[in-house]
């Protein structure tokens, strides 16, 4: 999880930085985006999932401290905090927390959902930041 969520990510952002300022400068809209997805394990941890918070956590941190850095060159950087989602995700995980993940959550958004989210996030004016958006099926609680 450390490598995937934490190093994946730095080494992502960093490939893709120098192509994002060339576009914001040079391209057609003036602007760039990069869009990070953390989860809503990145505000709230909960029992068994301790590593995923931390790293998620640190997507979140990572995220504003670099929208922060890039503001000013017009390349904008928001985070996306999914709720329950059908993934596979949760086939990765012990007995007793799939049975918590069951019991905790109604009915889980699709991949679609996301990708909704993300579309309104790029195509938003020049002059607008969506710098988080957490998102969660109507019945999940927490």
């Amino acid at each position: 999880m450390v490598e995937l969520n934490v190093l994946g990510l730095l080494y992502c952002a960093h490939a893709a930085i120098p192509h994002l300022q060339r576009s914001a400068e040079d391209g057609p809209r003036h602007v760039a985006d990069m869009v990070n997805i953390s989860s809503v394990a990145g505000r709230y941890a909960r029992n068994w999932s301790g590593v995923y918070s931390l790293t998620k956590f640190g997507v979140g941190a990572f995220s504003e401290s670099l929208r922060q850095e890039l503001a000013g060159q017009y390349v904008r950087v928001s985070l996306v905090e999914p709720g329950a989602t059908a993934t596979e995700l949760a086939s990765h995980n012990r007995p007793e927390v799939l049975e918590s993940i069951r019991s905790q959550f109604g009915q889980r958004m699709e991949a679609e959902d996301i990708a909704d989210a993300i579309g309104y996030i790029v195509t938003r004016p020049r002059h607008v930041a969506v710098n988080e958006m957490l998102i969660r099926p109507t019945e999940q609680q927490r």
